[in-house]
């Protein structure tokens, strides 16, 4: 693949395409240096607009990009016009890609054995905490044992400080949801395993196959834009999609 432009590490059925951006190429510059795709962060329209271009013509199709507003709604690709305020996105037929945009949140991608259905989110702690992957999975349709899931980048375990308020939301829904929290030196403050609690969310929603997770992106500053780190910033994107439906 081109630089920039990166394949999953995660095994999809034959009917189904997957994509994940870097930083590396593109035409942005400044904090923005790169690949950026985020159109709202305050970067060149003109550059934004080139890198998009760019990514399309590694795609079958015009990506759904949405106004993602760390929720837990879901948006329908194959229904939708304009820009849906929305913080996942599923498709049923190939005429769009699903994606989304992050810099620490952890995005996540779905498909079903039968590559009937993909979909993505976007899960920062308050997504996730809403339930936006359940969402996701509820409005799939699919049986969720027939159900791949794919973590990708995001902001890791030993970088991820929250507060108490942040871990009893989570242990409040679930009390095995304190083993992705590590207590630190202030009180009140914790180091936060968004993997960990994605996993554990997915698991209880019936999900078994659950690949990736693990990369840190305010660790990898020259791969990805991180917010945490580095504040003004970009956004790189995870994409899936449909083939020949």
């Amino acid at each position: 693949m081109a630089p920039g432009v990166l394949r999953p590490d995660w095994d999809l059925p034959p009917g189904v395409g997957a994509l994940l951006t870097t930083r590396a190429g593109g035409g942005s510059a400044g904090p923005y240096a790169g690949f950026n795709l985020g159109a709202h962060v305050g970067d060149d329209p003109a550059a934004v607009a080139a890198n998009r271009e760019r990514l399309r013509s590694f795609l079958p199709a015009d990506p759904l990009w949405l106004n993602q507003v760390h929720g837990a709604a879901v948006a329908h690709a194959d229904a939708c016009t304009g820009v849906p305020e929305a913080d996942a996105v599923l498709a049923r037929t190939g005429a769009r890609v699903c994606a989304v945009l992050t810099a620490d949140c952890l995005p996540v991608l779905f498909c079903d054995d039968e590559a009937s259905v993909v979909a993505a989110a976007h899960a920062g702690w308050r997504g996730l905490a809403a339930g936006v992957l359940e969402n996701t999975v509820r409005r799939m349709g699919v049986p969720p044992h027939r159900l791949r899931a794919w973590l990708g980048p995001a902001i890791g375990p030993t970088a991820f400080e929250v507060g108490d308020e942040v871990r009893a939301a989570f242990v409040a829904a679930d009390p095995a949801a304190a083993a992705a929290f590590v207590a630190r030196d202030v009180p009140g403050k914790w180091l936060a395993d968004l993997f960990a609690l994605a996993r554990l969310r997915l698991r209880a929603a019936g999900l078994v196959r659950i690949a990736g997770g693990g990369v840190c992106t305010v660790s990898a500053p020259e791969r990805f834009y991180s917010y945490r780190r580095d504040g003004v910033t970009g956004r790189f994107a995870s994409l899936v999609w449909l083939r020949g439906r």
